[in-house]
């Protein structure tokens, strides 16, 4: 009897244990998203898509701002304080440097461990930052007025702090380099630098998502960059770089949306029409202001009627052409292009423009923007085989709703009449939104790139992501 119980015991036990599991299996669902398709964003357009949103001051080579340096060699591999007190070790050989930074640094001497010393003085009262060395070199400790300012160690990230300097005023520098590479070469940035992205993020607290508790740029791990043609790059999504477009403001609010992983695709190019440039396939010549206006593959732009066409080294419709020819080369090799994600495949989602400053110093090109535009919203859904993607425009940040009539007008017009909620285009309902970038532009135009204020770029990224989002809810 009691070998019954103990066996009724063993197996009341197992069958506990295999009901918990199922029921945790069940509780789970699906493993994760890991392996639904990635969601795909195909974001178009000119320059300011490509993106000219400062992220700070710009950094320079530095070099007059610092003064007296001198180089002292400690026998040894580096060491860290305590043993590594080079402050009060005797040096085995010390060179005073005739110049530090630029292009060319007088060389560093070798035989141990490297460090300079002496003084800082910027120009502009300010808030900065110092990133020394290059490559190896990277790898060091740098103080300023008894601060650490830079710290990376080998095969890790850097960490830097910023701290604020005054106007001519006089501070001592350190730099402890870890490894056998050292040199006199650095870059110093100001941050403090108005429309600047570190000045919002970091002194303004806006957009906090985008610095780390050390206040390093972080980025995402489930949402990747990919940029052709003009604004080329392949990361996570983050800050790199001195200049952002809307990608990092509308990555943000996809990315926020889905469980799957998200792939920002971009392919832009500055100084392009829409009527020209990126004229879709199939697209007929048509006639204004006695002039005759390519169509699809015609060269040149235009041409007197009644006359006989010129071609010129391009053709209508080739930035289309380059551009999407360009995105059709990464998905079509897409396990080749993201490892990461071998073997998931891909679904486009939708498609965002921000373009249309070219066309309005064209009279036929202003008027024919609607067309155009409307036929390429069709045209790219079939090409890539999305007719289900949502598709959001940007309008030209300059030009206000009630603004008289001009070019600027008939493109922003255009452009809001695309919107599915204004019942134009029945087709377009629930599957089309504009976005009105006015209210965002902080004064500045498309033209000035307005003024590469970082805010613009965000806002107006961050609406595009917004109004996408809120179409594939609809579906949802």
């Amino acid at each position: 009897m009691e070998n019954f119980f103990s066996i009724r015991s063993l197996f009341l036990r197992g069958a506990m244990f295999l009901f918990t599991f199922a029921l945790s299996l069940l509780l789970a669902g699906e493993p994760e998203a890991a392996g639904k398709p990635i969601k795909v964003f195909i974001l178009s357009g000119q320059s300011n898509m490509v993106g000219a949103g400062k992220v700070d001051g710009g950094s320079s080579r530095w070099g007059s701002q610092f003064l007296d340096p001198v180089v002292s060699v400690y026998k040894g591999d580096y060491e860290p304080p305590p043993l590594g007190d080079y402050d009060s070790m005797e040096p085995i050989k010390t060179l005073k440097l005739d110049a530090f930074g630029g292009v060319k640094p007088t060389p560093y001497p070798g035989g141990g461990v490297r460090v300079t010393r002496g003084f800082v003085k910027v120009k502009e009262s300010g808030i900065y930052e110092f990133r020394p060395g290059y490559g190896g070199s990277m790898n060091n400790v740098m103080e300023v007025n008894g601060k650490v300012v830079h710290r990376k160690e080998v095969g890790q990230d850097p960490i830097r702090t910023e701290i604020k300097l005054e106007s001519g005023k006089k501070v001592p520098f350190k730099i402890t380099y870890f490894s056998k590479d050292a040199n006199g070469l650095g870059w110093i940035v100001r941050l403090d630098v108005p429309g600047a992205l570190s000045t919002m993020v970091k002194f303004k607290g806006m957009y906090p998502y985008l610095i780390d508790k050390n206040r390093q740029w972080k980025p995402r791990d489930d949402v990747w960059y990919k940029g052709v043609v003009a604004a080329v790059g392949s990361r996570w999504l983050g800050v790199s770089g001195g200049r952002i477009g809307p990608e990092l403001g509308f990555g943000h609010a996809v990315g926020n949306h889905y469980e799957e992983p998200v792939l920002i695709l971009k392919t832009s190019q500055g100084n392009r029409s829409l009527s020209w440039d990126f004229l879709t396939p199939g697209s007929k010549r048509f006639e204004y202001g006695g002039k005759i206006y390519a169509g699809y593959k015609e060269s040149p732009l235009s041409w007197e009627k009644g006359t006989k066409p010129k071609p010129i080294n391009w053709y209508a419709g080739k930035q289309y052409d380059d551009c999407f020819g360009a995105a059709h080369e990464v998905l079509d090799n897409f396990d080749k292009q993201f490892p990461h994600w071998k073997g998931r495949g891909y679904e486009i989602e939708g498609f965002a423009w921000w373009q249309g400053d070219k066309d309005r110093y064209n009279d036929g090109h202003a008027v024919q923007y609607e067309k155009n535009l409307v036929r390429l919203i069709k045209t790219l859904r079939k090409e890539f085989k999305a007719q289900d993607a949502k598709f959001v425009v940007a309008t030209l940040g300059q030009t206000a709703k009630d603004a008289p009539s001009s070019n600027d007008k008939l493109i922003l017009d255009a452009q809001l009449a695309v919107d599915g909620k204004t019942g134009k285009y029945p087709e377009f309902k629930g599957n089309v939104a504009a976005v009105y970038t006015h209210p965002l532009s902080q004064g500045g135009a498309s033209n000035s790139h307005y003024n590469g204020n970082a805010q613009t770029y965000m806002d107006v990224g961050l609406a595009m992501g917004e109004a996408m989002v809120g179409l594939i809810k609809k579906d949802e």
